[in-house]
């Protein structure tokens, strides 16, 4: 199997697989290849790196250093903590006590509870801002 790069006659790119150099010359000389985005049969092949293995593996990619891991959930335990001990829990009642906050029909005030997915995209399509709290940590009873 060979992967092509293609481009149409309007220079839309995409890819497609071929069982060898010939089958795509076939195809394409029979009008079977065409763009996805435009049904174009007007299709060229455009330049491309192969993909060639080598036989060394590659190093491994290193993530970020464990202190840094450390120093960034540190940071969102402190944030969780800041909310839990300054702003009112309102529980599931989350959407609507934003919502009356954001229209002056309830007091001004920091809060967090639970709101659903859909909850929350209303609420931002309404121009009310909501984040998301860093989750609790996991209690180490629970940890492998």
């Amino acid at each position: 199997m060979i992967r092509y790069a293609l481009l149409c006659e309007h220079d839309h790119g995409f890819e497609a697989w071929f069982a060898s150099s010939d089958a795509y010359v076939d195809q394409a000389a029979s009008g079977l290849v065409e763009c996805p985005f435009c049904a174009s049969k007007q299709v060229r092949k455009a330049i491309m790196a192969p993909a060639v293995r080598g036989t060394k593996k590659a190093p491994p990619q290193p993530g970020p250093p464990r202190e840094m891991q450390t120093m960034v959930m540190e940071a969102l335990q402190q944030v969780r903590n800041h909310v839990e001990e300054n702003f009112d829990y309102v529980g599931d009642a989350f959407a609507r006590e934003a919502r009356a906050i954001h229209a002056g029909e309830s007091e001004n005030r920091g809060i967090y509870g639970e709101a659903t997915p859909a909850e929350v995209r209303a609420l931002k399509e309404d121009g009310v801002s909501v984040a998301p709290l860093p989750p609790a940590p996991t209690p180490k009873a629970q940890v492998n």
